[in-house]
């Protein structure tokens, strides 16, 4: 990714920051997702109930009718990114074969971690592996059992790990891909230009960009809800009370609306990089804290257990999908697995495109270990830290944490924090680090939905900004008001089936191109500048041998460079 700002900054004159035009507004990928927007936003307020049980039965349907796709695509897009990092197509850059990355790896991992789903470990670092422990998945287990403790870690495993990163990886290698190398434009209607050809420029180009849109906005809006329930309950156990407060909660969307919306507006330089560092730190800081002070011992065998138990059932727990228990496992998964899969599906417009931003110069395969396996690890490591210190309080100290994750998912956190010591400070360290969180993944979120609607313009118009970042708090105040967490959950489940096919036809248009590249781009960078130099060897002696054929002296490589634009000879 290339910072206009500080590009520009520095060549302007007196340093200033010209103002930011770029391409014109696509008014009609704009105009269609904007009024689309305040049209569920007005409804929401209008008719809150009647959105509510319209959206419930819809969100019925599609999981009972295609949960099975949701499952089977997730898993195809682990097998697809694999074959990817592995096949000689791994060698091939994201832009051209010179091209450099811009940023250090640990501000890349940073960037492109904190965006991808770091608000979402705040809320479920302790609240999932807790809630499986006592509720087991699809019931395979005696609820508060050691079987339902491996059992739970091994599905909050799941839901965090290999799968959503692929779906990243997927769509952000796509994009960067074509936008880099390629030149067809930093949109994702412009990975599908050996599907579509130029239609990607007329309407069914516009669709795509539309539908991503608005699967961004809900997928925001939905982390954005999950904030503002977690940070009630931090404020719940600090000052002891608001916790169950809705009018707080739009309180805090508030406030964070507008912290992300000028976070945004500063640019990638100032803003996300910045907090995505900051936040990197603190967060690493809090787990080695608790890692230190909690059961390190048991936190360590909990990692080792679990990571094993992962690895040897991942494929069977890739492909289950209720089909022959409908009355336990099918609900189980619907509320689990399949949101999950949903909610990452509809990250991935934005979050892909924001890793595409960050990730010119690296390749292929360095691409796929970076934004799948790195990211993978350190969830683990995440989980088996806050979960396994839940899972100490409660399988070894007797505290019964199945009662307080009953009574608010939002709060396990809070309860467990304040059970070691400086709980009081841990517990303000997490709220802020929640609401950081999601002030680097929304403000990016706002500015992908800008580049959207700006053809593609890296550095959108910052009233596009402040329009998608302030539509973004409002649908999550309507959703949170109408449904809470359920309401949420309904909505990304919606408007990530839509947005699920155009990723399946993404990974078949960039294979397709894959498999037109040149064979010397898809060789190791030392085998092909030794092949290069090889080449222009054998040309170099070619044109050497056909000039000595008309008579001139034998020179060295610059004269035979220079006589052969002279004569027009070549091989």
């Amino acid at each position: 990714m290339t910072s206009t700002v500080s590009k520009s900054a520095k060549d302007a004159p007196d340093g200033k920051v010209p103002s930011r035009k770029g391409p014109p507004v696509d008014r009609v990928v704009f105009v269609v997702a904007a009024v689309l927007a305040i049209a569920f936003v007005t409804w929401g307020v209008i008719a809150p109930k009647k959105m509510d049980d319209l959206t419930g039965k819809a969100m019925s349907w599609v999981t009972g009718s295609f949960g099975w796709l949701f499952i089977l695509t997730s898993a195809a897009f682990v097998v697809f990114s694999a074959y990817l990092a592995l096949s000689r197509y791994g060698n091939i850059k994201l832009g051209p074969d010179d091209s450099v990355p811009e940023f250090s790896k640990f501000s890349w991992v940073s960037m492109m971690f904190a965006t991808g789903m770091g608000i979402g470990l705040m809320f479920y670092g302790v609240a999932e592996p807790l809630f499986h422990l006592n509720a087991p998945p699809m019931g395979m287990a005696e609820p508060g059992t050691p079987a339902a403790a491996q059992l739970a870690m091994e599905y909050t495993f799941f839901h965090w790990g290999f799968h959503p990163w692929a779906m990243y990886a997927v769509i952000g290698l796509s994009i960067g891909y074509f936008a880099y190398r390629k030149r067809n434009g930093n949109l994702v209607s412009g990975a599908f230009r050996p599907l579509m050809g130029d239609r990607v420029d007329r309407a069914p180009g516009k669709a795509i960009d539309v539908v991503a849109i608005f699967a961004t906005l809900f997928g925001s809006a939905t982390s954005l809800g999950l904030g503002a329930l977690q940070i009630t309950g931090g404020i719940d156990r600090i000052f002891g009370h608001g916790g169950n407060s809705k009018l707080l909660a739009v309180g805090v969307i508030a406030f964070l609306t507008a912290c992300f919306v000028i976070s945004a507006v500063s640019g990638i330089e100032r803003g996300v990089k910045w907090l995505s560092n900051a936040n990197a730190i603190a967060a690493a800081l809090l787990a080695l804290f608790l890692f230190v002070v909690g059961p390190t011992v048991f936190i360590l065998g909990t990692f080792t257990e679990s990571l094993g138990g992962y690895l040897t059932n991942l494929p069977t727990m890739s492909f289950r999908d209720g089909v022959f228990d409908s009355g336990v496992a099918a609900p189980w998964l619907s509320d689990w697995t399949i949101f999950y899969w949903a909610w990452w599906i509809s990250w991935t417009p934005f979050v892909g495109m924001f890793i595409a931003r960050i990730s010119k110069g690296r390749t292929i395969r360095e691409f796929v270990v970076y934004v799948i396996l790195v990211p993978s690890f350190v969830s683990f490591v995440w989980f088996s830290i806050l979960g396994g210190s839940a899972f100490d309080l409660q399988l070894n100290q007797g505290k019964d944490m199945g009662a307080i994750v009953n009574a608010g998912m939002e709060g396990a956190l809070f309860e467990t924090l304040g059970s070691f010591p400086l709980g009081a400070f841990t517990s303000a360290l997490a709220v802020f680090l929640i609401a950081i969180f999601f002030v680097t993944g929304a403000d990016s979120a706002s500015i992908v939905m800008g580049m959207l609607s700006q053809n593609g313009c890296e550095e959108p118009r910052r009233g596009l900004i402040v329009f998608w970042g302030v539509t973004t708090g409002a649908v999550a105040a309507v959703l949170l008001w109408a449904g809470g967490l359920n309401g949420l959950q309904t909505l990304v489940i919606l408007v990530a089936g839509p947005f699920m096919l155009v990723l399946i036809a993404m990974c078949l248009s960039t294979l397709k191109a894959l498999r037109e590249e040149p064979y010397e781009s898809t060789l190791p960078p030392r085998v092909r500048r030794a092949v290069l130099h090889a080449q222009r060897q054998d040309r170099l002696q070619h044109q050497s041998i056909a000039l000595a054929t008309l008579g001139c002296e034998s020179a060295d490589e610059g004269e035979v460079e220079k006589r052969t634009v002279a004569t027009g000879v070549d091989d």
